[in-house]
């Protein structure tokens, strides 16, 4: 079995798309205790590490994972299994993604991993999964990758779900398939569920990658609109930057002039909006000292006409 992955191996080198290959494995709670400097000695690259599924679940070995991996000296990569099969059960996944992406200092895309389809069809499938990474890319800056197996990526997803890299499983093929999918090149592939590494008992999934999956310089930011009364100076406090910083990533000549509307691209990732829907006798004063913000904050962030006038079961932004 090891003589036929090794020559799978050496046949893949000359048939990946024009990037350099690098040779890496994908984990969770089910390979257990993993050494990773074993793994590394054993010519893994890279690592992709399972954060998270659905919108609450997180792998029971998934800070484990990341501490060990860094310590080893692996670059890594975080990915999510989703549940959800329709949009907005898939923001929420997103979001919740997010957050734990934010725990960790990591290399590669944020990947959502896309197996749980059987009762879906192809329209359904691709609104469920495109909301997953428009929310992901929206929050991070960065664009996020897409594991699927070849009947998924052939069968059950649309055109629009091709604009993002295609990390795809399939097993035991001499070079991946990509005939009938919206992609015409892969930045991973997994090609077997039976792969051996030094370190890990039993078997893990072994995955070839391009150096597409890494993230590049300037890509950590997020879009952000201005707003009435915003100013580099406020936003640069606000989401913990430098007026420098935001002058040269978006290009900016005059620093006291931004214009309302206009879209900034602010480094780092952008914070989770939150929301609060309103109760029987609530008031903004109420709100604003419950969130420690100002009434005139929710008046801007909300469009509020009357200060004095809300409503039960009006959802509210909070900045």
């Amino acid at each position: 079995m090891r003589k036929r992955f090794l020559f799978l191996f050496l046949c893949a080198l000359f048939l990946l798309p024009s990037a350099q290959a690098v040779e890496g494995m994908d984990v969770s709670v089910f390979q257990g205790e993993i050494d990773f400097a074993a793994a590394r000695a054993d010519g893994i690259e890279t690592v992709y590490i399972r954060s998270s599924y659905g919108s609450g679940g997180v792998d029971a070995r998934f800070y484990q994972n990341c501490t060990a991996a860094r310590a080893a000296g692996l670059p890594f990569g975080l990915y999510h299994y989703l549940e959800a099969k329709e949009p907005e059960g898939a923001r929420r996944e997103a979001e919740h993604f997010v957050s734990l992406l934010r725990t960790q200092s990591y290399d590669c895309r944020p990947v959502l991993d896309f197996e749980n389809y059987r009762d879906l069809d192809a329209e359904q499938s691709t609104a469920a999964v495109l909301a997953f990474l428009e929310r992901v890319e929206e929050l991070t800056g960065q664009r996020p990758m897409i594991y699927a197996d070849r009947y998924a990526a052939s069968a059950k997803l649309g055109p629009a779900v091709g604009a993002y890299p295609l990390w795809l499983a399939q097993w035991n093929v001499e070079t991946p398939n990509l005939t009938g999918t919206p992609w015409t090149e892969w930045t991973g592939w997994q090609y077997t569920n039976e792969g051996q590494v030094e370190g890990i008992e039993g078997y893990v999934d072994r995955d070839r990658f391009t150096d597409g999956i890494f993230l590049r310089e300037g890509e950590n930011a997020f879009p952000y609109t201005v707003r009435p009364g915003n100013t580099l100076w406020a936003l640069a406090r606000r989401f913990g930057t430098t007026v420098d910083a935001l002058v040269e990533l978006n290009h900016i000549k005059d620093p006291n002039l931004i214009y309302v509307n206009q879209i900034l691209r602010i480094p780092g990732t952008a914070p989770i909006e939150k929301t609060y829907t309103v109760q029987p006798g609530d008031t903004l004063w109420c709100i604003s000292m419950e969130y420690g913000i100002t009434v005139n904050q929710l008046v801007q962030l909300n469009s509020i006409q009357n200060p004095n006038l809300i409503y039960p079961g009006q959802v509210l932004r909070i900045p």
